[in-house]
């Protein structure tokens, strides 16, 4: 296919590396950033601009990678009229995108990306659309990127899955930089936690979280957490959240 890629922060470069590996155009980078957008260009040996009154308009495809806050803004300045155009948001409905065709939709990557990334990463793809033509162009995108990690899902099944999304990826991470700033402040090591970490992640491709569930929390043991909760008396912020999630931990076991 013939894409245009609006955007050039991490997802449109991510998925326009991914985009060129499976062997479509990408006719052009349109970016405010003309910095970035003409490195991309050049790194797709293709064009760029940083003006949405110039997008060329040959492309089958126009795939929106931009904040979410910005989309609703975007979308005011541009008409395609019979081109497939869909933004890669989770919590943005696709009908933000309704004046600009009539083939409007919504092509999002579950995973956080990275334009750093030197190994392009393995990652589902959930489509939506206004109509058939706008649904089968962007599934087989999709497909072509994704293999068999590809489902439809609406504006209401992707803002849950986004829940989760946060979940799963912010909320460990906050709690990554809490246990990283507590080592800190203890002498310790954060990076001998490592292997931790990486053995929980594996774990639970395997079995659910509920199964993989270990410590002292699950299993009721009082000893060990008051003498934890005796040791986070110097940092009153992570007690609080220990005990908040202890509590979560014995509740959802019952």
């Amino acid at each position: 296919m013939n894409i245009v890629m609006i955007g050039s922060g991490n997802v449109a470069a991510v998925l326009g590396r991914k985009f060129k590996a499976a062997g479509h155009d990408i006719l052009q980078v349109v970016s405010r950033n003309a910095s970035v957008a003409t490195k991309l260009a050049y790194e797709w040996d293709t064009e760029s601009s940083n003006y949405i009154s110039l997008i060329t308009k040959t492309a089958d495809v126009y795939i929106i990678a931009v904040p979410d806050d910005v989309i609703e803004e975007l979308a005011a300045e541009l008409k395609l009229p019979g081109k497939v155009v869909a933004h890669t948001a989770a919590s943005v409905s696709k009908d933000v995108l309704k004046n600009i065709t009539a083939h409007y939709g919504v092509f999002y990557p579950l995973q956080s990306l990275r334009k750093e990334m030197t190994t392009l990463p393995d990652i589902p793809v959930f489509f939506d659309g206004s109509d058939d033509i706008t649904k089968k162009t962007l599934e087989k995108l999709a497909h072509s990127i994704a293999e068999e990690k590809v489902a439809e899902a609406g504006d209401d099944a992707r803002l849950k899955l986004h829940v989760a999304a946060v979940m799963v990826s912010n909320f460990t991470n906050h709690l990554y930089d809490l246990a990283e700033d507590y080592c800190k402040k203890e002498g310790l090591d954060f990076k001998q936690l490592f292997p931790l970490i990486e053995e929980t992640a594996i774990r639970i491709k395997d079995i659910s979280p509920k199964q993989a569930q270990t410590g002292p929390a699950v299993r009721h043991d009082k000893e060990t957490l008051q003498k934890h909760l005796d040791l986070l008396k110097g940092h009153p912020h992570l007690k609080n959240l220990y005990v908040l999630i202890t509590e979560s931990i014995q509740n959802t076991a019952l």
